[in-house]
């Protein structure tokens, strides 16, 4: 059989698809006769069908395109928040002098920009809770059986004392839509080969943050840090992600650990107890009625 035949049967195989797609007969005698005609050439002639050949292979099968940088982003907080959330969170404030656990339950559906979290203990903070609803949000403090209306300006204001804002716990701004995104290096943090995502706010985005440097593990797109940076280009807070399991279905980091760089021995610890994604939540969670309500 000519040369040109055998290349023409191998274009052939190449063009159905992807590699297994033609049935194994046909790949297995597509070899015995490559393999058979082979034995008669001298090695110059192989080291030029193997080229050939290599290179019909490769403009066949052309490598997947690599992710871009808002797509890595889209999945690092889909791993996190799914598009909706069900959860339980046990919040450790730490500081030199002092400590306070708080348990807190979460509810989150991020298509409809909705939030609630209610502390469950101990029981002198049980109660509190806190509401957003799009760009609105609300805190109840049941000792004075009040509902405060939480305004813009006070959005990246500590929430009780831990180094979290509002913003961060009810998710007002979006990491996807207010920031544009851009992969600055690949590098590997605490043995994790991880892209690194430079996060820029949009020109008229209402958000505080100069950038973020979003560090995602690579095989699995798991959130491994996230770095804080005001608008002089200062490192303001490191928050990292630890202790990965399996939880609701997927691969999470349980233990979230947040540290502002100008409070030196403070730092506020979030372990993720129970998570569950993409499941309903009911619409009378995300209500005023619900915040009020005494437990």
């Amino acid at each position: 059989m000519p040369l040109v035949e055998i290349l023409q049967r191998f274009t052939a195989w190449c063009s159905g698809g992807k590699v297994g797609s033609r049935s194994a007969n046909v790949q297995r005698s597509i070899l015995r006769i490559a393999s058979a005609r082979f034995a008669s050439y001298t090695k110059r002639q192989t080291a030029v069908i193997v080229c050939i050949v290599a290179s019909l292979a490769y403009q066949s099968f052309p490598a997947s395109a690599a992710p871009s940088a808002t797509e890595i982003v889209e999945r690092a907080e889909n791993i996190l928040w799914g598009q909706t959330l069900t959860a339980d969170y046990e919040m450790t404030i730490t500081t030199p002098t002092w400590s306070r656990t708080l348990m807190l339950q979460v509810r989150m559906d991020r298509p409809e920009k909705k939030s609630f979290v209610r502390i469950t203990a101990p029981a002198k903070d049980a109660g509190i809770a806190s509401l957003r609803i799009a760009s609105e949000m609300w805190n109840y403090i049941p000792s004075i059986e009040r509902t405060v209306k939480i305004p813009p300006s006070m959005m990246l204001q500590p929430w009780l004392g831990s180094d979290f804002t509002n913003d961060d716990l009810v998710k007002e701004s979006s990491i996807l839509n207010d920031y544009t995104h851009r992969v600055i290096s690949e590098k590997e943090i605490d043995g994790n080969d991880a892209y690194q995502i430079e996060v820029i706010p949009k020109p008229n985005a209402a958000v505080v943050w100069g950038k973020i440097i979003y560090s995602i593990r690579k095989n699995d797109f798991v959130p491994l840090k996230e770095e804080f940076y005001d608008e002089r280009g200062e490192l303001i807070r490191v928050l990292i992600y630890s202790n990965f399991r399996a939880m609701g279905g997927r691969t999470i980091p349980t233990q979230w650990e947040m540290q502002p760089l100008n409070k030196v021995g403070k730092r506020t610890t979030v372990i993720v107890k129970s998570a569950s994604y993409d499941k309903p939540i009911s619409a009378d969670i995300f209500s005023l009625r619900n915040l009020n309500k005494k437990d």
